[in-house]
């Protein structure tokens, strides 16, 4: 997974990926709405993206993003490069004592359905994380009782300069919804740490853990996921429905009326739409509940779109 050290210069003419200009991100996150993008980079694999890396300048800001999902991008769109690694950085394959080493791009839910083809065991909750592997690295991701860093035996980080680093756990912080580690370093892969079992077990339980999800949570309509951590002890549905927010809507965006954690795009919502509805919510479950909401969902980008001068 880990291409040797380049032995000669690099620069912008070795780059073998897709570089776009003014690229829509409405079209790259699941909420389906959001500004332009300065640059969008779709890297060939991990060696063009460390080249790629490698020879931007180190003032220019980069966004990271696998499927865009737990992501809003603002309406007025974001300066600088966004670097998309989903189905770029797509490696998976075994490796001796149990161990499965897995690129940034995978998408979560394809790495469980792999386990348990393989017969794997452990990881059957990532069928129920809508993101990528780097995604569910930087949030420690979790589903169904789950956590993705409880599987993690090592991680791949890319920095700066485009070099490769291989951390372990025990170099980050690592809670709930929360990674603190090396700043200015991103994730590349993991090696995930696995139990043998039965094939059939993984993928029965697989198929009751998405189909739990599809009663209980709106998986047909935009959303970006669980909009808000829950609270120790308590959970932020049952929180934003107690205070009478279920259904509630700004612009295009509704808080589900399926799964109260849960803001959907029922009708081209702006991403200021959905923003102002997050932070209603925040300040009614405060007023009401005495209880403040954190938000999982990342938000991005300008408010709005430059202008002119």
């Amino acid at each position: 997974m880990i291409p040797e050290a380049f032995s000669a210069p690099i620069s912008a003419k070795d780059l073998r990926g897709d570089l776009r200009f003014n690229e829509s991100m409405a079209s790259h996150n699941s909420w389906r709405a959001g500004g332009i993008a300065d640059r969008f980079y779709l890297p060939a694999d991990l060696e063009d993206l460390q080249v790629f890396i490698a020879t931007r300048p180190m003032v220019e800001e980069l966004l990271w993003i696998g499927l865009g999902s737990n992501l809003l991008v603002r309406d007025g769109g974001v300066r600088g490069t966004v670097i998309c690694t989903c189905n770029r950085l797509k490696g998976i394959d075994p490796a001796p004592g149990g161990v499965l080493r897995v690129e940034a791009g995978v998408p979560c839910a394809h790495v469980a359905k792999y386990c348990a083809e393989q017969g794997y065991v452990g990881a059957e909750f990532l069928a129920g994380i809508p993101g990528t592997m780097g995604g569910a690295l930087a949030m420690n991701a979790g589903a169904f009782g789950g956590e993705t860093w409880s599987l993690v035996a090592a991680v791949t980080t890319l920095d700066r300069y485009g070099d490769l680093h291989r951390r372990l756990p025990s170099d980050y912080e690592i809670g709930y919804r929360s990674v603190r580690g090396a700043r200015a370093e991103w994730f590349v892969g993991c090696e995930l740490r696995l139990e043998a079992g039965d094939s059939g077990v993984g993928r029965a339980k697989i198929r009751a853990l998405l189909a739990r999800r599809s009663e209980t949570q709106p998986t047909n309509m935009p959303s970006c996921g669980s909009v808000f951590r829950n609270p120790e002890g308590d959970y932020s549905a049952r929180l934003i429905e107690a205070s009478g927010l279920k259904g509630f809507t700004m612009g295009g965006a509704q808080v589900s009326e399926k799964h109260a954690n849960f803001i959907v795009n029922v009708g081209q919502a702006k991403a200021r739409d959905i923003e102002a509805l997050i932070l209603h919510v925040q300040q009614e479950v405060l007023r009401i509940q005495g209880v403040e909401l954190i938000p999982e969902v990342r938000i991005v980008g300008c408010q709005e779109a430059m202008q002119d001068e």
